[in-house]
């Protein structure tokens, strides 16, 4: 180890923990002297109590919780770290490892299949090793459209492949490639005129593409999407010409469904493609490239399960109006997550070990042990020993037989009386496989670590409308309270290798939706209803504990600004955020958690729903413009303007009284200020819903009879919440 040469860095951001913990102490000293005013109330004589007491129980309840959920943001704020890695420092071709690449997709309808095959395409292309690159399509819809798309890919592939190598290209995305000015005015007439050549065979791609997937719209489905055997082709085989550049193998599955097995979601279609790969290909790591730096580094391989990468997304406008590019997860709460002991996995964008989802086995492991947890496959069984190199000879016989144990593999009856998802591979507790995967090997003991390079390792697209970006929040709130409602919750499951600030980073991540929507909801409507009968919640502002919640509050704003400007971003990025984590609470928060806390009461099961990426030009046109598009369902849209009108009424109904009414109008004014400002500052906030509710008339404006069934409920609320309230 004389010679060692680190391949990675990693640095602790000094600046950022001394203000963080420097503000962790001081926002939490005026918090205590919140508690304290607030709890002083109940200590007061009878006759000295003119404040109904259940109101101001249930705005200290609403202050409790938001508390309690900033206080978990701190634990990954104690000490976020920054990494770089040195790829030029990695070992010779011949001496790197093999690696697999998954894709998934699950539906040819939601998920744009020129996106999906760019994804493939690109994959194929990356600056490794082609013999040690493996790359698998999952098509979860069994569609033959996504195998007549990953076929026509891997004849552009042919081609585009030869051509990154030949001149070095960066990027390995034909799309962002020749929608890029990358190129197209340098080198010889050589590569000029072969850019060209290769940019006619990728539009030829695009139309052949969207023509197959225009056909299975019109042609009646060959397979039902839960009901479908399964299907297995290595597509290079059925190739007869030679190619002069190697290219890597690729590989299309469709795991068996049937309506009598449950599915497991993308976490079950990930076991299939772990069994199935084990059998062509069995590379000890899975996805992503950078990351090498890490695995291969003697220093941190052994203890290292996955890398995460950021997700990063090239349809993202300026304003970015609906957060849909996570600016605060990928840029600060990640970051905190490493220092802590490693990120969980993210869904996407992550390079993992296999022998941390599958175990190290020796040749004298009892074999039916081993069956009684991986399924009766001897063939499988014998990937899982150390050292086991799968070959895959294309001389018909043999490659047939091996694709048919592949399908066994693949089949839905196969994780039958076996541990798969429950102790061994992809975990199936919830929906956010990712999550509950990730934890669980952090409290095995295993580590990750997140890069965040300068360049972004993978572009994908992100939702850009309100609609499918609440029903995707949705779905992920709905896995996460799963997880922290059941015996899983990381306060009941243990630490166990895992550090008390880790499993803390965890905990944040579980119940932020559930303490959001609780807390939030309170503060929009208690304060409000209060208001509207002249019940005051907050201190005179000549009371010296107004300047209690007078700090809190600029504490909190002062914080979240300096994270904007450290993270190089605009003050309006900051007035999106704010919006849309108050719009998120009230919404995807409240009935991700509702679905989570039904389906473990067994009054509801636990549904997935693909998010539509197809984008839509109207819609994409008006996000680029920064205008909300409200042609979203009634769920998503009524909270949203009960909430404005309960405000406006209790804001309008306080300036009437303080101008008209009151004969002290200065005394209204002092004593209920902090409510009216509550009020004042959740509508202005939220402007662009009093827009599209009154102001804007086009399409995607807020429709009427929303607002009228809103109105409805809001009367309701007033008269109801007064009487019980007050």
């Amino acid at each position: 180890m004389e010679n060692y040469v680190p391949m990675h860095e990693c640095r602790v951001h000094k600046i950022s923990i001394i203000v963080n913990r420097t503000h962790a102490i001081l926002h939490s000293i005026a918090i205590l002297f919140l508690i304290h005013y607030r709890l002083s109330f109940f200590f007061q004589h009878p006759p000295n109590i003119t404040i109904p007491t259940l109101p101001w129980l249930l705005i200290f309840v609403s202050e409790l919780l938001l508390c309690l959920a900033w206080l978990l943001t701190q634990f990954y704020r104690w000490r976020p770290v920054y990494r770089t890695v040195f790829p030029e420092r990695l070992p010779a071709d011949d001496k790197l490892p093999a690696i697999d690449v998954f894709i998934c997709t699950a539906d040819p309808n939601k998920e744009p299949s020129v996106e999906v095959m760019n994804t493939v395409i690109s994959a194929m292309a990356l600056d490794y090793p082609p013999e040690k690159l493996h790359v698998y399509v999952s098509d979860d819809a069994g569609s033959d459209a996504t195998l007549r798309c990953t076929k026509e890919a891997w004849n552009f592939a042919r081609y585009w492949v030869p051509f990154c190598r030949k001149y070095g290209l960066v990027t390995a995305c034909p799309d962002v490639y020749f929608s890029s000015s990358e190129d197209s005015f340098k080198g010889s007439s050589e590569f000029k005129a072969e850019r060209k050549k290769m940019e006619e065979k990728y539009e030829i791609l695009k139309q052949r593409i969207r023509r197959i997937v225009q056909e299975n719209h019109t042609d009646v489905p060959v397979n039902n999407k839960l009901d479908h055997s399964s299907i297995i082709e290595v597509i290079n085989e059925y190739h007869k010409e030679k190619d002069e550049v190697k290219i890597p193998i690729l590989v299309y599955v469709s795991r068996e469904k049937r309506p009598s097995h449950h599915h497991n979601f993308k976490a079950g279609a990930l076991n299939v493609l772990l069994r199935v790969s084990a059998m062509i290909s069995n590379s000890p790591y899975i996805l992503v490239l950078d990351s090498m730096c890490y695995h291969c580094d003697p220093q941190t391989s052994q203890s290292i399960a996955f890398v995460q990468f950021p997700q990063t997304f090239r349809n993202i406008s300026e304003d970015d109006i609906y957060d849909s590019q996570l600016r605060f997860v990928f840029k600060i709460q990640w970051h905190g997550f490493d220092g802590a002991g490693g990120p969980t996995i993210s869904g996407t964008n992550f390079y993992i070990k296999r022998e941390a989802l599958l175990g190290s086995f020796s040749k004298q492991q009892d074999l039916m042990a081993l069956k009684r947890s991986f399924g009766p496959s001897n063939d499988f069984i014998k990937t899982l020993v150390e050292d086991y190199k799968p070959c895959f000879i294309k001389d018909g016989e043999s490659s047939r037989m091996l694709l048919e144990h592949a399908n066994v593999l693949a089949s839905c009856s196969y994780e039958d009386q076996t541990t798969w998802g429950t102790k061994v591979g992809f975990l199936y507790f919830c929906v956010l496989e990712d999550y509950f995967t990730g934890f669980t090997l952090h409290r095995k003991g295993w580590k990750s670590v997140y890069l965040y390079p300068k360049r972004p390792q993978f572009l994908g697209i992100s939702t850009t409308n309100f609609n499918e970006t609440s029903i995707q929040w949705t779905r992920w709130v709905s896995g996460l309270t799963s997880v922290t409602i059941s015996r899983f919750c990381p306060l009941i499951c243990g630490p166990l290798k895992m550090s008390l600030v880790h499993l803390m980073c965890y905990l944040e991540v579980a119940c932020m939706p559930l303490l959001c929507c609780l807390s939030v909801w309170g503060f929009a409507l208690i304060p409000q209803l209060c208001l509207f009968n002249g019940i005051p919640l907050y201190p005179k502002i000549s009371d010296s504990n107004f300047n209690i919640f007078s700090i809190i509050f600029i504490s909190a704003i002062s914080k979240s600004l300096y994270d904007i400007v450290t993270t190089g971003d605009q003050f309006r990025v900051w007035k999106n955020e704010w919006r849309i984590w108050m719009v998120r609470s009230v919404t995807c928060y409240t009935y991700g958690s509702l679905d989570a806390i039904l389906n473990k009461l067994g009054i509801k099961e636990a549904s997935f729903l693909p998010t539509n990426k197809v984008t839509d030009d109207e819609q994409f046109k008006l996000y680029e413009m920064g205008i909300f598009d409200f042609r979203a369902a009634t769920m998503f849209l009524a909270p949203l303007v009960v909430v404005i009108l309960v405000n406006f009424a209790a804001f309008v109904g306080a300036v009437f009284k303080a101008l008209v009414v009151d004969d002290n109008g200065d005394r209204y004014w002092e004593k209920m200020f902090g409510q009216m400002f509550l009020s004042f500052y959740i509508l202005v906030s939220n402007y662009v819903i009093i827009e599209g509710m009154i102001i804007r008339k086009d399409k995607a404006s807020i429709p009427l009879s929303a607002t009228l069934w809103s109105v409805v409920f809001s009367v309701f609320i007033l008269l109801i919440g007064s009487a019980i309230l007050c």
